[in-house]
């Protein structure tokens, strides 16, 4: 599974919609919508401009933190971090990923519904500077314990992708490597071959 993260911040080239259709034709398999900084109305816009061009393609769009929208819109998912739920379950009819940093928060989000995690950060990126990173170990503890699947992000290219896959992530999350390219149906057909070899 190849996620998609989205950042209109850092596009170089393009707009939100024209990088995620190209990327999406290349190969992503979901788009996590993340603009924490819009409004609720700004948000819900932007995500309803955005759903049906992924329902073209059969590619579910999640929502990033404003359950509201997420609600609004009948998303098709919800995505929220650990540390912004602790131990309340959420209330979403459709799938729920959490962001986890630890065997420890892995646990109790596969206790609290999610249907799957995002687990990081595994290598050295600029989204998270000045923290280290915790390596494709915190995929396997991970993975031995939970039966969701375990999807992993931070500083993941073409060159460390196969690592990750082979330490037991059941796919990738990546923002920078598509969300600023030039090129984003190339980039996510370059991230989609590195994972699908075996």
């Amino acid at each position: 599974m190849l996620y998609l993260i989205t950042n209109r911040k850092i596009i170089k080239q393009g707009n939100l919609y024209s990088i995620v259709e190209s990327a999406v034709i290349g190969g992503i398999d979901r788009v996590i919508l993340r603009e924490k900084d819009l409004s609720y109305e700004k948000l819900l816009l932007t995500a309803s401009i955005l759903k049906p061009i992924l329902s073209k393609y059969n590619v579910p769009l999640i929502i990033n933190t404003n359950l509201e929208v997420a609600k609004s819109l009948n998303a098709d998912g919800f995505h929220i971090g650990f540390q912004n739920i602790k131990n309340k379950k959420i209330e979403f009819k459709g799938i729920l990923g959490i962001s986890v940093h630890n065997l420890e928060e892995a646990i109790a989000a596969e206790n609290l519904g999610a249907d799957y995690l995002l687990a990081g950060h595994i290598y050295k990126t600029d989204c998270k500077k000045g923290l280290k990173p915790k390596g494709i170990k915190l995929i396997k503890d991970i993975k031995a314990n939970v039966n969701i699947p375990v999807i992993a992000l931070g500083g993941i290219n073409e060159k460390n992708a196969p690592e990750v896959i082979s330490a037991g992530a059941d796919g990738i999350a990546v923002m920078s490597y598509i969300m600023s390219s030039k090129f984003p149906y190339l980039s996510a057909k370059i991230l989609k071959s590195a994972i699908t070899l075996k």
